[in-house]
């Protein structure tokens, strides 16, 4: 998790330095070129926003870190033959994945043509393909065999 929480934790500080260059460049531009006057605020609040959400995920994968054991990935003496095993269970043949895929290009195209009801159709199949992938494997004869 260190080398991930250290990712997270640079991007944030370039998209912060990205932010405050963006805010200098649009003031700094020519009048006449840009057509506008002073800082362009939705831009560097985009980019500050975006520099904190990438410190939030850095911040909890750094505090997730802590509390595990070091992995293979974290640590200089590791071997390759140290990240070896499973990694997971990871289903096969699930069709889930795709309903879900689906469901939000459904949603994703009633924002994009203005239509709140394709937006709604969309929402209430992203939940229902949700909760279809999640309890997958707790439906049916799985679920006889155990009763």
């Amino acid at each position: 998790m260190k080398a991930e929480n250290r990712l997270f934790f640079v991007l944030a500080l370039f998209v912060f330095a990205m932010a405050g260059l963006y805010g200098w460049w649009t003031t700094a531009a020519p009048r006449e070129q840009s057509g506008h006057h002073g800082t362009e605020w939705i831009g560097v609040v985009a980019l500050i926003l975006s520099g904190l959400l990438l410190t939030m995920i850095g911040g909890a994968l750094a505090m997730i870190a802590r509390r595990m054991e070091p992995r293979p990935e974290d640590r200089p003496d590791a071997e390759i033959a140290d990240g070896a095993g499973d990694l997971g269970f990871f289903s096969p043949g699930s069709y889930w994945p795709f309903g879900l895929a689906l469901s939000a290009m459904i949603a994703s195209l009633g924002l994009a043509f203005d239509q709140w009801w394709l937006v709604a159709v969309g929402l209430l199949s992203v939940i229902f393909a949700t909760c279809g992938l999640m309890f997958e494997y707790y439906t049916g004869t799985r679920r006889g065999a155990e009763h």
